[in-house]
């Protein structure tokens, strides 16, 4: 069961681009840019893609069941990562969930597309320190 503190789960809620890590099939990290919705209470993560993507081939070459993913996010000595096996969803339902998801957290819609799927990661094991002060930053003094 996922379970992280409110700090943790909020860090997650902020506008952060993120990075998704799949496995090729000789074993190397396929890592690119992503938007992520945390489902806390699932203990899932989200990522909508194209059912053509590579992500989705990495998870689709795995044995049901074993493809690993790991999605992170960074902002200045903040961090988090989530690891957990994925799946890809294509039914219409979870595909309309996760981007009403990805609009609450993005703050935009993306445009309609029928090649739209979703990749589900369920959380095993969440790492980060979302409690350190941000580095002040020459805008700040303005």
């Amino acid at each position: 069961m996922f379970s992280q503190t409110h700090e943790y789960s909020a860090f997650w809620n902020e506008y952060h681009l993120c990075t998704l890590t799949t496995l090729r099939s000789n074993g190397t990290p396929h890592v690119v840019p992503v938007g992520v919705t945390l489902d806390a209470d699932a203990g899932v993560a989200r990522v909508i893609t194209r059912k053509s993507s590579k992500k989705v081939a990495n998870i689709l070459a795995s044995r049901p069941g074993e493809a690993r993913a790991d999605v992170c996010q960074v902002d200045g000595g903040r961090w988090a990562t989530l690891e957990g096996t994925a799946e890809v969803l294509t039914d219409a339902a979870a595909v309309e969930d996760a981007v009403a998801r990805y609009a609450d957290r993005y703050g935009r819609t993306p445009a309609p597309d029928p090649e739209r799927v979703v990749i589900e990661i369920t959380i095993e094991r969440a790492m980060g320190q979302v409690n350190v002060t941000r580095p002040r930053t020459a805008s700040d003094a303005n």
